[in-house]
């Protein structure tokens, strides 16, 4: 029997090379975004930064997953987080089909790495 899980939204981050990503769930509701349906980078750094960092949130390559109405995944991500941390977004945020991948370019995901 095949069970079909629909992914998750949410965001994340590569920080020292390792992913600190949070799918979402609610569970800090100060990170909610203003769709009230994922979280919010800005938002929820404040919540989640590891113990003793002083980096603001844009800091560090960043990412984020989206659901189309279909259930399909797409990936939104800094082009400094390697195609190797896919295996584990796709674990984390339950996506099970091969993503859409989207490398932005944009200032919205720039980070030190760009400067």
């Amino acid at each position: 029997m095949f069970y079909y899980t629909v992914p998750n939204k949410g965001v994340f981050w590569v920080i020292d090379g390792e992913l600190l990503a949070f799918p979402f769930d609610g569970a800090y509701p100060e990170g909610i975004a203003k769709s009230g349906d994922t979280y919010n980078h800005k938002n929820l750094w404040k919540s989640v930064c590891p113990k003793g960092c002083n980096k603001p949130y844009n800091y560090y390559p960043r990412g984020r997953v989206e659901v189309t109405k279909q259930q399909k995944a797409i990936i939104y991500m800094s082009l400094h987080i390697p195609i190797a941390f896919l295996p584990e977004i796709k674990k984390i945020f339950q996506i099970s089909d091969n993503p859409r991948i989207v490398y932005d370019h944009s200032d919205h995901y720039h980070c030190y790495l760009d400067k």
